[in-house]
């Protein structure tokens, strides 16, 4: 992990961030008032369905359990719990847990490695608020289901596809930093080291692989499964293999910190504090992300803003507080969640609305282009409940 060792891009905007005013708390709970009130309005058509995975016109049609989003939704149940107490949210959210046993139970679409994405935000997220001993089983059966995906040679857990694809062997993606804390999630709980090993090897592979030298990141980088050499990077859903694409990087953002909590590698904080500078001097004014991190005038991403904030906020909470640039991280976290609730928030409409708008889901197959997407509804509320409340990670 050698770029562990390499120095972080000056932060030439941190004078800029730490100026600006900061939303104080009722400006932060109206806006946490104004994101609950669109949850109430769908709460019906999603409690025995799920969104998908973006909008159309900004309304979330429905759809059965089988997307590797649909943990976001009920982890914005459980957000929503958790900020207000009331029991609608965790009825629903408990139904849905049950949702997602049947599916590990069934196999439904769990050959991939978003596995965590779906089970940290449902089942331990139960087990850990209400000592759900069907979403611990269900989430331990994920765990299990993750690590036939994990390539020895290569060090990796593989992203997509049969195994025996050559398109897809042994691809990993940024991404699935997100997803390992299932899998250390699972080692605590059983005692099992092979799950714990498994998540260590490829945080440090995708350390090692995914994050360039100027601390940019691919999005997808190949090993060769039966050698463990690496092969390179590409990307899926950015503008070109050599640019940075905007949630990839902030997935980095988040993904690195969320591991330390379980891996408590000084090196991860300082490759993520490289990630957020890099991010975060690639911004247009109001501090949301373009979709590529190439542009500053060019279609937004508000989910990857969100997912950047989250991602921000943890980081800080890790770093000393002598740190230079902890301040603004902060800052600059705050700044992009009352920028989007102020300027992004979708309009309270029918049911199914979504919360924020111009998102953007795969730009290059156009698909949910200036749209909303429920991972970032999903890290808008995580942001929210960070700021306003104490609260413990589902990750």
């Amino acid at each position: 992990m050698s770029q562990f060792a390499s120095p972080r891009e000056p932060l030439i905007r941190a004078a800029e961030i730490l100026g600006r005013p900061r939303p104080d708390r009722v400006k932060l709970d109206a806006i946490l008032a104004a994101v609950l009130a669109r949850i109430d309005a769908s709460l019906d058509l999603f409690t025995d369905a799920f969104p998908k995975p973006s909008s159309e016109g900004g309304v979330y049609a429905p759809m059965d359990n089988t997307e590797w989003t649909n943990g976001f939704w009920t982890g914005m149940l459980w957000l929503a719990f958790e900020a207000s107490g009331e029991a609608r949210y965790r009825h629903a959210a408990e139904r849905q847990v049950e949702s997602f046993r049947d599916r590990i139970e069934r196999e439904i679409n769990v050959d991939h490695h978003d596995l965590g994405f779906l089970y940290s935000l449902s089942c331990v997220a139960a087990w850990k608020l209400t000592g759900s001993l069907s979403g611990r089983e269900a989430a331990l059966a994920a765990a299990r289901r993750l690590m036939t995906r994990y390539l020895p040679a290569a060090g990796i857990i593989q992203a997509w596809g049969d195994l025996s694809d050559p398109e897809q062997a042994g691809r990993m993606i940024i991404d699935c930093n997100l997803n390992l804390p299932l899998l250390y999630w699972a080692s605590e709980e059983t005692g099992d080291p092979t799950f714990r090993i498994a998540a260590d090897s490829h945080i440090a592979q995708a350390a090692r692989h995914i994050v360039r030298p100027d601390a940019s990141t691919f999005h997808t980088f190949y090993m060769n499964p039966r050698t463990g050499e690496p092969v390179g990077g590409k990307t899926h859903q950015g503008f070109s293999d050599t640019s940075c694409w905007a949630r990839g990087q902030a997935w980095g953002v988040s993904g690195f910190p969320l591991v330390h909590r379980y891996k408590a590698d000084p090196g991860l904080i300082d490759l993520a504090a490289r990630l957020a500078n890099y991010f975060l001097n690639r911004l247009p004014d109001d501090l949301v992300c373009c979709w590529d991190l190439v542009f500053t005038d060019a279609e937004r991403d508000s989910s990857a803003a969100a997912i950047a904030a989250c991602g921000l906020l943890e980081l800080a909470r890790a770093l000393p507080l002598a740190d230079p640039d902890r301040e603004a991280y902060e800052a600059a976290a705050l700044a992009m969640v009352e920028t989007l609730g102020e300027r992004y928030l979708l309009p309270l409409g029918q049911p199914g609305t979504g919360i924020l708008a111009h998102g953007v889901y795969h730009m290059p197959n156009r698909v949910g282009v200036d749209e909303a997407c429920i991972w970032g509804d999903y890290f808008f509320l995580e942001a929210l409940v960070r700021l306003t409340r104490v609260w413990e990670p589902y990750w």
